[in-house]
């Protein structure tokens, strides 16, 4: 029987199926592996929403099915946070839908909008599911630079003006995954003024709006006058709260695309398990210390980590925002291209970093550092690669183990 399914034809290997083996014999014969490739949060979860679960998951009512768009007083509490946080007023019953996590969201969304041959524009590199939901939805995908300069408006018009048929969709990434670019709301107004014209949606990841180092504060497309016509947002818990494996996000905006959403989720699933969601209610209606302690740690990480790996001879770029830093291969390592750099790198150090070529193929001189390991794992990872880069300086590189 052919197992070639359709789908699965059209996704590419995963490169961490080229890492994680590595990864695993070195483990297994004892090196201490520091992680730094997967964006997954080390932090723990705040006391008060650990213990608002254990005093819901007691009451039996709780134990049955839940609603798949999200309890009203979840939806309520995110209409409040983004009143608080962004100005933007929105109604909990038709303009915002509780996800499992961001990244189901945008997966059910593509579902939702995508017909067979709808072309979509997603910027290269970014994270995987930005492309691949509409990929596996039968849609084709058209890069866009991921940077939000200058040549970005002239990149969107000469894609929907070189496109058949024309876009049905612009997404949009900022904070963005993996390059840490942030936007402006002045850049927000023209995008949004020039998809209005030309009648193209817009989905905006705002994953990480809270993970912020400097002055200038993330801010939402939907802060720009009549975005909402165009425009869903997808939001999650996962780092702004250090909620990863509980799996809860938000799609908010145009009624219309969530309605499309939601109707989708019907049929996939009955939403997260009720004490999860009334937990993740508490802290959206909480103080704002919790995030502003997380914030401060990943701060402080992103500063041990530029500073340590400088003085390791690899100059990484400080990122102004996320848990990520994104570096171009060292010089003497580009022709290698980002996995056989990575598979290096894990073999003679036992750090592991994010090849670049996983979030597209613009990102293969890259690399992306996750802020998932303490200040003191940190300042290890940048000695061991500082012994590999003076040895590979002398053509005399060593392996960590051998035969790997």
């Amino acid at each position: 029987m052919n197992q070639d399914f359709h789908r699965i034809r059209r996704l590419p290997p995963y490169v961490f199926d080229h890492i994680n083996p590595i990864k695993a014999r070195l483990r297994a014969e004892g090196v201490d592996i520091i992680d730094l490739g997967m964006g997954n949060p080390d932090l723990p979860t705040p006391d008060i929403i650990v213990e608002k679960l254990q005093e819901t998951v007691k009451d039996p009512r709780t134990h049955r099915y839940s609603s798949s768009r999200g309890i009203p007083g979840l939806r309520k509490a995110q209409a409040s946070y983004y009143g608080r946080r962004f100005g933007v007023k929105l109604n909990p019953d038709t303009q915002i839908v509780a996800t499992l996590g961001s990244k189901e969201g945008f997966a059910n969304m593509a579902q939702a909008i995508t017909a067979p041959g709808d072309v979509v524009l997603v910027p290269n590199p970014t994270y995987p599911i930005h492309s691949f939901g509409f990929i596996m939805s039968g849609g084709v995908v058209r890069s866009m630079p991921a940077d939000p300069n200058e040549d970005f408006m002239r990149a969107l018009d000469r894609a929907v003006r070189h496109s058949i048929p024309k876009p049905i969709a612009l997404v949009l990434n900022y904070p963005a995954n993996p390059t840490a670019y942030t936007a402006t709301l002045d850049f927000y107004k023209e995008v949004v003024k020039y998809c209005k014209e030309h009648g193209i949606y817009i989905l905006s990841d705002l994953a990480y709006s809270e993970i912020y180092f400097d002055d200038e504060v993330p801010p939402s497309v939907l802060e720009v006058p009549g975005a909402i016509d165009i425009t869903v947002e997808f939001t999650s818990m996962s780092k702004t709260y250090s909620m990863p494996g509980w799996r809860v996000g938000f799609a908010v905006g145009n009624e219309k695309l969530i309605a499309a959403l939601t109707r989708v989720k019907s049929y996939l699933d009955y939403g997260a398990f009720t004490p999860i969601q009334v937990a993740a209610a508490t802290a959206l209606n909480g103080s704002d210390d919790v995030i502003a302690e997380v914030r401060n740690i990943y701060r402080t990480r992103r500063d041990v980590l530029v500073e340590s790996f400088a003085r390791s001879g690899w100059d990484i770029p400080s990122p102004k925002a996320t848990m990520f830093a994104w570096s171009p291969i060292p010089a003497q390592f580009a022709h290698m291209g980002s996995l056989e750099f990575a598979k290096l790198l894990v073999r003679e150090t036992g750090v592991v970093v994010s090849p670049g070529v996983g979030f597209g193929e613009y990102g293969d001189q890259y690399v992306r550092l996750a802020l998932v390991e303490n200040e003191q794992r940190i300042r290890q990872a940048a000695r061991n690669v500082k012994k590999f880069l003076s040895g590979s300086a002398g053509d005399n590189v060593v392996p960590l183990v051998a035969n790997t």
